[in-house]
């Protein structure tokens, strides 16, 4: 009886021990969200890939006064991203994807990333007390301390460019300030991380794209591409590269994350990997129930030809008894760790995808939850200065290095006149 009492004190203690520590641990994360908007006001938190140009297209057709972008929550489904979440979340600097699906003829995705950029063009003269454009890094800095949020734009994919260096040239005049290799689909001169190679990395063409990029100033992104094209484009490129939006394999398995190698060259070429925090990329556990899944609904494609409804219905059933895991915002700070810890907190940046996905770890809904990521990291340890790197300083740095680059090879050499048949 004795033993029993003491057990059922010990558990009493022990309860009253949690409450306290969940209350402390509450008010302390309520403390270092304070910190974490405090530092994102003294330098611009930059996110490396928005996709609200392609929600106004499939919602809209570019229509800008059709949707409101001073309050998008009320829409079905709601948009991830408008004017006072950016605020409230303490955006500094955007790169806006300008994207356009591979699936199509490229002619046509040239077309359509004009249309893209006009888009970003006429969204930032409708709120000039919010948005400017920005092209290099101090433009970045002084719209931030203007007050506004630095406007960039961002290229989602080469087949934009129909194989030809002079579309290439004439994005850079119309402002993309990177251009994301491929995207899901291998082009005919580089090879996607989601698709069969064509060519084992770049080919000959694909690594005068990359020469071609340095000389502009333009930002290599390798987000989407295969690995063999990662380590292509870093051997050969002069300038720091980008990964826009990108976690690590280390941590979940999917091909679109950097492998262990890559990083280590992305350390050595002093580029910058941007942290996502889409789903399937952020947690091992859901990447798994989603192959899981995919595998039954196969297997009902098989035994049920024919009968799409009998399909529906099992598949229905698999899912409630399979609910999927939830990618948490601790795990995307974990991919943080991850990087920190194997080459160095000077090459981590955030590139959210928001508008871009579905659905969004728990804790990161949508633009507004910048702060809470940093409060996290705060917590893990970080340092003030860790975290402005983290927040735009590592970008801005690799932005003026690019720019540097550029300076000197365009004392160098001309433009290049090769065209795609020269490699052939």
């Amino acid at each position: 009886m004795k033993r029993l009492l003491q057990i059922v004190v010990l558990c009493a203690f022990s309860i009253q021990l949690a409450s306290c520590s969940t209350t402390a641990q509450t008010v302390d994360r309520e403390q270092y969200r304070e910190q974490a908007i405090r530092i994102l006001e003294e330098v611009p938190l930059i996110d490396g890939h928005n996709d609200v140009p392609w929600q106004y297209y499939n919602r809209a057709d570019h229509k800008l006064l059709e949707i409101d972008f001073m309050n998008t929550t009320e829409l079905d489904p709601p948009m991830h991203t408008d004017i006072p979440r950016l605020r409230e979340g303490r955006v500094g600097g955007q790169f806006w994807s300008v994207y356009v699906s591979p699936h199509q003829p490229e002619p046509e995705a040239l077309q359509k990333t004009k249309e893209q950029i006009d888009f970003v063009y006429r969204m930032i003269d409708r709120f000039p007390d919010h948005l400017e454009l920005a092209l290099t890094a101090d433009d970045v800095e002084r719209v931030f301390e203007d007050g506004k949020i630095a406007s960039l734009i961002g290229m989602e994919g080469g087949h934009s460019i129909s194989n030809s260096l002079g579309a290439l040239r004439l994005f850079y005049e119309l402002g993309a300030r990177y251009m994301t290799i491929t995207h899901s689909t291998s082009l005919d001169w580089a090879d996607s991380a989601t698709d069969d190679p064509v060519s084992d990395g770049l080919s000959g063409f694909g690594e005068e794209v990359i020469r071609e990029m340095n000389r502009l100033g333009m930002l290599v992104d390798l987000s989407h591409v295969s690995p063999q094209t990662m380590r292509d484009a870093i051997r050969v490129s002069e300038a720091p590269v980008i990964f826009s939006h990108s976690s690590v394999r280390a941590l979940t398995d999917h091909p679109r994350n950097v492998p262990d190698d890559v990083l280590d060259m992305v350390r050595d070429n002093d580029g910058i990997v941007m942290v996502t925090f889409v789903t399937s990329f952020v947690s091992e556990e859901l990447r798994q129930h989603i192959g899981e899944r995919n595998a039954y609904r196969g297997k009902l494609d098989y035994l049920y030809t024919g009968q799409p409804e009998k399909r529906a219905e099992l598949l229905e059933q698999w899912n409630e008894e399979n609910p999927a895991p939830k990618a948490t915002l601790e795990q995307v700070a974990d991919h943080i760790d991850y990087i920190r810890d194997r080459i160095g907190v000077e090459y981590i940046g955030i590139g959210g995808d928001y508008d871009g996905i579905p659905e969004l770890p728990v804790g990161l809904d949508d633009v507004s939850t910048y702060p809470d990521l940093f409060a996290e990291l705060i917590a893990r340890g970080y340092s003030e200065d860790d975290l402005k790197k983290i927040a735009g300083l590592n970008i801005l740095r690799v932005m003026r290095d690019a720019e540097d680059v550029s300076e000197r090879l365009r004392q160098e050499r001309e433009p290049s006149e090769a065209i795609f048949e020269d490699f052939e």
